[in-house]
């Protein structure tokens, strides 16, 4: 499980999501055979995020998730932190939603904890009729035109209580893409805010496949328990420093990457070469000839020995890369 922060950069023409806390999901057999309690995926996000206001008190924060993590635990604990915490996700087509308690005035017997059931979101959009067009950003950094229905409802689980959220059905005018639901616990949010957010949201698988192609991450050289328990955190926080050390360097030590037909911004394998050559050229030498005994090798040479020293990695061009 990666919770990643997603960030824009001057020179990309999209978000990164760099990693900043990971905790390990393991099944259930193999929490049986170890006689461990099992954590589910959104048990194991909310134990991320619980730890993301502890270190920032003077932030507030908006949580993007898929549907494994949009659950109603989630959305109740974010609403338990609505001034710190905002959720937005995705909302089964089914959902039981309902209105809020009535007003109980003097009657014996236990008061009510839901209103009348509500339409599900499946029901809600079949016979809406009024659809608001928007323009709002897509995958990838550009920008697409969607029509959204929108409305206001509580999610309950028994013994619970409500949790209140806003939903939105976003259905793409182009028809390349299939329909969303969308759920959030801040009524004040518009739906175009979510809907890029959620676009966003999958920039963390571009961060899973960079790393693979670029830092090793889950290679045959790592399949150990130990290893990758040991391995894994340090690859993401890596991929996260490389990230931040490029967008600190200078424009004219930006330098290294790779083209290939289609590509329009800056990728991590970029990102990658720059500060390799960056470290071979600053500070290597430093460290090995402290008294400059070594004598400055011509550009023609020093090019050819950054180039051999830090190549830059190769990996497939996939569609947030190259749109």
């Amino acid at each position: 499980m990666v919770l990643a922060a997603l960030v824009t950069f001057p020179l990309t023409n999209r978000r990164w999501a760099l990693p900043i806390l990971i905790d390990l999901y393991r099944t259930p057999e193999l929490n049986r055979a170890e006689g461990r309690r099992h954590r589910t995926p959104a048990q194991l996000m909310r134990r991320l995020l619980r730890l993301v206001p502890l270190r920032f008190p003077d932030r507030a924060f908006v949580f993007v998730g898929d549907s494994g993590v949009g659950t109603r635990e989630v959305a109740r604990f974010c609403h338990r932190h609505r001034d710190r915490l905002t959720p937005v996700s995705k909302v089964h087509p089914d959902a039981d939603l309902f209105d809020p308690p009535p007003v109980r005035r003097r009657r014996p017997g236990r008061p009510p904890v839901k209103g009348r059931r509500r339409r599900t979101p499946r029901e809600t959009v079949a016979p809406a009729r009024r659809r608001k067009t928007l323009r709002v950003e897509w995958y990838g950094g550009g920008t697409r035109k969607v029509s959204v229905v929108s409305d206001t409802a509580h999610w309950n689980k028994a013994g619970h209580g409500l949790v209140p959220l806003r939903r939105v059905h976003v259905r793409d005018r182009t028809a390349t893409h299939r329909d969303e639901y969308l759920y959030s616990t801040d009524p004040t949010l518009r739906p175009a805010e979510w809907i890029g957010l959620d676009c966003g949201r999958w920039n963390v698988e571009t961060t899973v496949q960079e790393c693979r192609s670029c830092l090793g991450l889950e290679s045959t050289r790592g399949w150990g328990r130990a290893t990758v328990l040991r391995a894994a955190p340090c690859l993401f926080g890596l991929y996260s420093a490389v990230a931040l050390r490029y967008h600190a360097l200078p424009s004219d030590k930006r330098t290294g990457g790779i083209t290939w037909p289609g590509k329009t911004g800056v990728t991590f394998s970029d990102a990658l070469a720059a500060v390799r050559r960056w470290l071979w050229a600053e500070t290597v030498p430093e460290q090995a000839d402290p008294d400059g005994c070594i004598a400055k090798p011509p550009p023609d040479l020093r090019e050819l020995l950054l180039a051999a020293l830090a190549p830059a990695p190769c990996p497939l061009p996939n569609r947030h890369q190259s749109s």
